[in-house]
């Protein structure tokens, strides 16, 4: 044997990339009684059951085989549909919808199939945690572009300029946002769009909140007059459609990048399983009501939990989409990592350090208000009582 570590034995890429600052903070809560979770980025709902009955239909028919590496064929038509009845935006089924297993495989696949060795990706944050680790992963060099609260954490196009270098290649946004609730408008949009003409970007835009807007009606960057091929638009049903653990994503684009994706699918992935596409399927032809319902609970959930917030203390931006909040804890003069740990400590209420979404991050904690009003109710309570305490 070896006297090498096995440690060694590894990829220096992934070697070099920290383990998840979010699980790692969960397993803190593993074993832990009494406690009200703000923490998971889930829907308290379960999957609508008009879905789940189509799915044990389709099992006791037999229907448990692969299916054509991109997608059962009417559920890439629906898809199509469904952004073009909901976003305006025109996609063929055929060659420009690939069905992957949830939204995370889409960005993996968009980023592998683009990356060069020392490609620069530029990355507003704070966002969702893999788009840097998988950039690093591919060779490429996340840039990171700080967005602001007095902004309502918006990509400028000051912003954007600002880190725009000959080797900057893709620009990747999510709106709204996770961890912020920040949304992008119509407006807010065309000076980005004019910027990733001129620097020659692809954009990829994951849209997994898309249906999660409150104020403003969610504008698709590929929606932009000519951005349609210049962007892969990520989306997928585990949000909005309550199917977090069926794993169904999808991403829409130019044809040739998505034959690219789907290679890379091809080889490591074959095919999303048949019965999620099945489901995704009775979700965009007959569950778009429950998905409505589901969406003004939210709506309720968060103007209670932005005012309640608010009136102990902790300063809050209005979040216009997804099921967060990000109120600023700097006046507690904790680091949010502390504000976290001792939150969950001492109130019993578990939250995640912002400082886990990248630059921007720090001294802020995202709520999520995905879950019950009493539980919301209970853990204001238990924060005020802890904002008193340490004050």
């Amino acid at each position: 044997m070896t006297n090498r570590s096995m440690n060694e034995y590894l990829s220096p890429a992934v070697r070099s990339i920290p383990p998840s600052a979010i699980r790692k903070f969960f397993d803190l809560v593993e074993g832990s009684k009494d406690v009200i979770s703000l923490g998971v980025g889930e829907p308290d709902f379960v999957t609508p059951a008009l879905v789940r009955e189509e799915c044990v239909r389709a099992l006791e028919r037999g229907r448990t085989t692969y299916t054509p590496n991109a997608g059962l064929p009417e559920l890439r038509e629906e898809i199509a549909n469904y952004l073009y009845n909901q976003f305006q935006v025109k996609y063929e089924p055929a060659n420009e919808v690939l069905v992957t297993v949830g939204g995370s495989e889409a960005i993996d696949l968009a980023l592998r199939a683009l990356v060069t060795e020392g490609d620069e990706i530029l990355i507003p944050v704070p966002c969702y945690i893999s788009y840097s680790p998988i950039t690093s992963l591919g060779g490429g060099v996340p840039v990171e572009i700080e967005t602001f609260a007095k902004d309502g954490f918006k990509l400028t196009a000051e912003g954007l300029k600002s880190k725009i270098t000959p080797r900057s290649k893709v620009l990747v946004v999510c709106y709204p946002n996770n961890p912020t609730g920040g949304i992008m408008t119509y407006e807010d949009w065309l000076p980005i769009a004019k910027i990733v003409e001129e620097h020659d970007l692809i954009v990829i835009s994951d849209e997994i909140y898309a249906e999660l807007t409150y104020d403003n009606k969610h504008v698709s960057f590929a929606s932009l007059p000519g951005m349609k091929d210049r962007t892969l638009l990520v989306s997928g049903f585990s949000k909005a459609f309550a199917m977090t653990g069926w794993r169904m994503g999808y991403v829409c684009g130019h044809p040739e990048l998505i034959a690219a994706m789907t290679k890379i699918h091809q080889y490591t992935i074959m095919c999303a399983p048949i019965l999620g596409q099945i489901a995704a399927i009775e979700s965009l032809r007959n569950g778009l009501e429950e998905k409505d319902r589901m969406m003004e609970s939210y709506n309720r959930r968060r103007r209670m939990i932005v005012q309640g917030l608010r009136e102990i203390g902790l300063p809050c931006h209005e979040p216009n989409g997804a099921f967060y909040a990000f109120p600023s804890i700097a006046e507690t003069g904790l680091s949010s990592e502390e504000f976290a740990h001792r939150l969950l400590a001492e109130a019993k209420v578990v939250t995640v350090p912002g400082s886990a979404f990248g630059l921007g991050g720090e001294g802020f904690i995202r709520c999520s208000y995905a879950t019950s009003v009493i539980q919301l109710q209970e853990a204001l309570t238990r924060m005020e009582r802890f904002i008193r305490a340490i004050r």
